[in-house]
């Protein structure tokens, strides 16, 4: 059994792409969209894992020398700033097209516990952040009895 499918008056327009024209224009005449600029970032993925007294974060940073990345840690807040150089060589000719990024990139992220700013490390090898966040010695917290 087919179930009748109804009619959305703003089918078409969610499908629609406003840049796709401007884009095959541009396109045409060897010109690099405005667009496609302001999509540039630098995607900084991560992964995070817990332990009881640690947090251990896998950053992904292709491209990036170690120097050029500085991490500060402030309570439960963590930020990332990185600075992608990208030589640009002009012995091999004209640059038809360019996905590569380079420019700044940040990223921060909020853990449930505080960290050991005094004791945090990181480590990068092979396009890779390792930061090993202990958690802070926390102060229990303490039930009152209701008298």
């Amino acid at each position: 059994m087919t179930l009748p499918t109804r009619w959305n008056p703003f089918g078409q327009i969610s499908r629609m792409d406003p840049f796709a024209d401007f884009e095959d224009l541009l396109r045409t005449f060897g010109g690099r969209s405005l667009a496609r600029e302001y999509e540039r970032t630098m995607d900084m993925r991560l992964d995070v894992n817990e332990d009881d007294k640690s947090y251990v974060v896998n950053v992904d940073m292709p491209g990036v020398k170690k120097e050029d990345i500085d991490v500060s840690i402030e309570g439960n807040q963590v930020a990332i700033r990185a600075e992608v150089k990208r030589e640009k060589s002009r012995d091999k000719g004209k640059e038809i097209h360019s996905e590569r990024y380079s420019g700044h990139a940040y990223r921060a992220f909020t853990l449930p516990v505080e960290v050991d700013s005094t004791t945090a490390q990181a480590t990068y090898d092979g396009g890779v952040l390792t930061l090993t966040l202990p958690k802070k010695a926390s102060t229990a917290s303490k039930h009152l009895p209701v008298n």
